[in-house]
């Protein structure tokens, strides 16, 4: 049985105050994680609780799910929401992250209403190569069943009727401009900031420092090195990337044990050792060009009046940024 979606707020509970909204594979887990280090930010543990985005915790999808989904796959009752912010003090920013806030429609009408002076972070990436890298990493997964990228992307009409898994949606999910211009619809341009994929690339630091500054904390505060989260490509050492997915599949268990402070070392020394040993693929400037006319010219050219980016690099350069999330 589906249980319906609830935003009733317990009362006295810490509420939050900005969200992460996506894009997926585009750089999320990377500012989420810097965030958390922040003495004035609190984020919830759990990245992805999708409250806004799904009336029923039960999904539905068809196609290949992920082989160890959190349970529930999306968090629709509002005390069990709210008890992931009970952990906050005094901080001055209290938030979350879920990229389906930027791809489900539902995410931010229930956003607005829920918190109408909430602060908004996007950050976006060429669209063809976030297909490529949710594509690479459902292959990596095992979730993929179609071996050639191109044909996987001719599927995508088809998948979208029969209700897969947003994960492979790759062409719906880099189409921006009618997902962000919900959130300009509803929200004042100053309480929204978007980054590109490649400012989180070549300079980390100072798109944390400006997103300190936009949450209202101190943007003097400087976050430890760099993680490069959920990189996809090809393992150089087969073993050594087997041993990480197991850790990987025991994590909800040692959490409901050990406190995110004492865990949060493991994770960055898991990162660190899959960053080093993931390949990265990427497409070819040729291929991406393509992909771009086939699928995203007219959406880039639109966003970037809506977004006032310069987006022409999207439309036709040469190389890429290394793959960060």
């Amino acid at each position: 049985m589906r249980k319906s979606h609830s935003t009733v707020i317990p009362t006295d509970a810490p509420k939050p105050n900005f969200f992460i909204i996506g894009a997926a594979k585009s750089g999320t887990s990377t500012i989420w994680h810097h965030l958390q280090e922040h003495p004035d930010v609190f984020m919830s543990p759990r990245k992805h609780t999708r409250f806004f985005a799904f009336g029923a915790e039960e999904s539905g999808f068809r196609g290949p799910p992920p082989r160890n989904p959190p349970k529930p796959y999306a968090i629709t009752d509002s005390r069990a929401y709210h008890a992931l912010f009970e952990g906050a003090t005094n901080e001055t920013a209290i938030g979350e992250a879920s990229w389906t806030y930027l791809y489900r429609p539902e995410a931010s009408g229930r956003i607005q209403e829920y918190a109408p002076n909430a602060k908004i972070i996007a950050i976006l990436r060429n669209p063809a190569d976030r297909a490529f890298s949710h594509y690479r990493q459902n292959v990596q997964a095992g979730r993929e069943p179609i071996a050639d990228f191109a044909q996987a992307l001719e599927q995508g009409e088809v998948r979208l009727r029969e209700n897969w898994w947003p994960e492979f949606h790759y062409v719906h999910m880099g189409l921006y401009h009618a997902q962000l211009e919900r959130y300009f619809q509803l929200f004042d341009r100053a309480q929204i900031k978007v980054y590109l994929y490649e400012d989180l690339a070549w300079d980390p630091y100072g798109l944390l420092r400006d997103a300190f500054g936009f949450l209202g904390v101190d943007g003097a505060f400087t976050p430890g090195k760099i993680i490069r989260s959920n990189p996809t490509g090809a393992p150089k050492v087969k073993s050594l990337h087997l041993v990480l997915r197991r850790l990987e599949s025991v994590r909800p268990f040692v959490e409901r044990f050990v406190s995110d402070r004492r865990f949060q070392p493991f994770l960055r020394l898991g990162r660190t050792l899959n960053n080093r040993n993931t390949s990265r693929l990427k497409l070819s400037s040729a291929e991406n060009r393509r992909l771009i006319d086939r699928y995203f010219r007219e959406d880039i050219l639109a966003l970037q009046d809506l977004i006032q980016r310069d987006l022409s690099a999207w439309l036709g350069r040469d190389s890429s940024p290394g793959d960060t999330r």
